[in-house]
């Protein structure tokens, strides 16, 4: 029969449950969705073109749960000037490309948040 002895096994579980209590929802993890969430939403406001504002007030961030959420135009909001649906012309605003694609720059800068989303996380430890 084998004696064996596992060195190190109880800082490995402790570091495991540091883990878990980081990524759950409520914890590091949601406060990382939540963070890069906004920043996204900030970039899309920020790089949407403005002629009478609709389009930019259109925008809409919703959390559906802690690791979920939503950035979108309001579908039901109106230009108030041409009475025209921002949502509808807000996909070809972005279709136009170049600085004009404000969801395409919003989404490739979340990279650009991305360190402090993981901080985040890593305060859990």
């Amino acid at each position: 029969m084998s004696n064996i002895t596992i060195e190190g096994l109880q800082q490995a579980q402790a570091a495991n449950a540091r883990l878990i209590t980081a990524i759950k929802p409520t914890n590091g993890l949601g406060r990382a969705v939540l963070f890069l969430t906004t920043a996204v939403n900030r970039d899309l406001l920020a790089f949407t073109h403005v002629v009478t504002g609709a389009l930019r007030a259109a925008h809409r961030m919703q959390i559906v749960s802690p690791l979920h959420s939503k950035l979108y135009i309001d579908p039901a909001a109106r230009n108030p000037v041409s009475g025209s649906y921002p949502a509808i012309y807000g996909v070809i605003e972005n279709a136009r490309g170049g600085s004009h694609a404000f969801a395409e720059i919003a989404v490739n800068r979340a990279n650009l948040h991305m360190s402090e989303a993981v901080e985040l996380i890593k305060s859990e430890f």
